[in-house]
């Protein structure tokens, strides 16, 4: 009986005993769950402060790398643009030496004043600038206008070229008169103020004054203590059309038409040789000027022949035209009466 009393005992004692351990597990398993929960809820906090700080740092990373991005597009675009300048600076020259080029051939021409003979009007050294426009429009030079010629041919033979010893200023003298920035030294061209055009008779008799078809010329421009002939007076001159008579403004200093009537042409100038009109003194900045016409060449009768040609012509077409009109007129006239 003890043995089935401890054995009852020790039976009954186990299951209750296994009982209370399931028990505990039940009451200890709902500790462990909420600690599960908890741990649970812990990681998920720390995975959302995890994941935080991950996105955080990773915008972080993206906005550092847009700055690199953006700091490495802009470094490479200033190499480009130095880059793309020194590139670029040849052609600027080259479109500006072109320019130049087009300027002097077809515009404006600077040219040099080698001697005395337009004293005071201008001195040695002095660049005027040359209007070449003009001319490609059919103006041909005007009575008063300082003008720039190729010589018709022997006015200059005995004139030396004026040429730098230097080859290396000779090149570049040679480079810029041919672009028109500089006077060209080599070509043979002569600067003198128009008196007559084709048409006129001009003449100087004695110590002056110059006629214009018989209309003596007030002339301030002439050098201080020069007379209006010189030392060369001269008959009447019929100058041929399309031709011009020029004289320099120190009249005892220049080799101009009256010192050449002796070759064809009679010392007259023919228009075609004529670059352009000088209008404005560009150099040294002291000496600047415009070359204007002076008023001397604006008198009334200066150009009489001239003005009284349209009219003239004008009536000698009125007058052949005359029993042309009558005779519409009559038919005019009698289709009304039928």
């Amino acid at each position: 009986m003890g043995d089935v009393v401890i054995g009852a005992r020790s039976g009954a004692g186990e299951p209750e005993g296994s009982g209370r351990r399931a028990a505990r597990s039940a009451e200890s398993g709902a500790p462990s769950a909420s600690v599960e929960d908890a741990a649970a809820q812990t990681a998920d906090e720390q995975g959302d402060g995890a994941e935080g700080p991950t996105e955080g740092s990773s915008k972080s990373h993206r906005s550092d790398a847009e700055s690199a991005d953006q700091s490495e597009s802009q470094a490479p675009g200033k190499q480009r643009k130095q880059r793309s300048f020194w590139k670029e600076l040849p052609i600027l020259v080259g479109i500006a030496l072109v320019l130049a080029l087009v300027i002097k051939t077809f515009f404006v021409q600077a040219f040099s004043i080698p001697s005395e003979s337009m004293q005071n009007t201008l001195q040695v050294g002095d660049r005027v600038l040359v209007d070449k426009l003009t001319p490609w429009f059919g103006a041909e030079p005007e009575r008063g206008e300082v003008v720039v010629f190729h010589d018709p041919g022997g006015w200059l033979n005995d004139e030396p070229t004026q040429q730098s010893n230097n080859s290396f200023v000779r090149g570049v003298q040679d480079v810029l008169s041919f672009v028109g920035l500089m006077p060209s030294a080599n070509e043979k061209d002569l600067i003198k103020r128009v008196i007559a055009v084709g048409g006129d008779t001009v003449e100087c008799e004695g110590t002056g004054p110059v006629k214009v078809n018989g209309v003596a010329l007030n002339e301030p421009y002439v050098y201080q203590g020069n007379t209006p002939c010189g030392d060369h007076p001269f008959d009447p001159v019929k100058v041929p059309n399309g031709r011009i008579w020029v004289m320099g403004d120190h009249r005892a200093d220049s080799l101009d038409s009256r010192f050449h009537m002796d070759q064809p042409g009679g010392g007259t100038v023919p228009v075609g040789n004529v670059i352009g009109r000088a209008f404005v003194v560009a150099w040294p900045v002291g000496h600047w000027s415009t070359l204007s016409v002076p008023d001397t060449f604006d008198q009334k009768g200066l150009a009489a022949a001239a003005p009284l040609a349209p009219p003239v012509a004008g009536a000698v077409g009125a007058v052949a035209l005359l029993p042309l009109v009558r005779r519409v007129r009559d038919r005019r006239d009698g289709r009304k009466d039928s």
